[in-house]
């Protein structure tokens, strides 16, 4: 296939990433495996995914915005504590070795799996929200350590927040993802930073997947987040299954 039609592959999958994330989470179980077959190895892969991320999410806040949804300045508390557990993830994820990665992206794509099928079951919701005082604080060191996660993989990470922003803050799945999608900008920053700094980044594959990545997430982020939903998830379960049975054995 020419280089040129791989670029226009690429954004088509961002353009799907965006959308995915957006709504829900799990993208980068398309775009990390995308990037890898292209010929990146798995730590630039990794890298090379941040700018997509870091672009999808920025346009992701703001379309949530356009929309009068913001939760100020809870995101920014969340943002900061993820950031930190980010460059630590970061930094595992650059000292990692190839086949190493290739092992532990399939089992994550498994237990991912998992949790969007019981997802639904998981999700509780209190009935009013809870944004300062203890809950703050709880969400603040659960969100370091998601920041360690989703600076190493970020895989799947969405779906982890939408389990507990709903369940230890009462918020809304809308009113969820735009949180998500302010504290992912924050520690993919500073993960970015960091594989920037050890030279483990394409910028053109990294570009033109945040192309399709950032369009996909202004879409979603003003979209019904409700529609299609099922479709969605079936698609992804598939996906997932196929690409882990290729990297665990091949």
């Amino acid at each position: 296939m020419p280089y040129y039609l791989d670029l226009i592959l690429l954004i088509i999958i961002g353009f799907i990433t965006g959308i995915i994330n957006t709504i829900a989470g799990g993208g980068t179980l398309l775009t990390l495996p995308a990037l890898i077959f292209m010929g990146l190895p798995p730590h630039i892969a990794n890298g090379t995914n941040r700018i997509a991320i870091l672009l999808q999410t920025g346009v992701a806040a703001l379309g949530f915005k356009s929309k009068g949804i913001s939760v100020m300045p809870f995101s920014i508390y969340l943002g900061i504590a993820a950031m930190l557990g980010g460059l630590i993830g970061a930094q595992l994820a650059v000292d990692i070795r190839g086949d190493l990665f290739n092992k532990i992206l399939s089992v994550v794509m498994i237990v991912v799996m998992v949790l969007i099928f019981f997802q639904s079951r998981w999700s509780l919701i209190k009935s009013e929200e809870a944004l300062i005082g203890k809950p703050l604080w709880i969400s603040c060191i659960i969100f370091f350590f998601i920041g360690i996660y989703g600076g190493f993989i970020n895989a799947g990470i969405g779906y982890i927040m939408l389990l507990v922003l709903p369940y230890i803050n009462g918020l809304s799945l809308v009113r969820s993802n735009a949180v998500k999608a302010i504290v992912v900008f924050f520690y993919t920053a500073s993960a970015l930073a960091l594989f920037i700094i050890n030279d483990a980044v394409d910028y053109l594959l990294g570009f033109v997947l945040a192309i399709g990545n950032a369009s996909g997430a202004w879409f979603a982020s003003r979209w019904s987040v409700k529609k299609g939903d099922s479709f969605v998830k079936g698609f992804l379960l598939i996906t997932i299954a196929v690409l882990a049975i290729k990297l665990w054995f091949f």
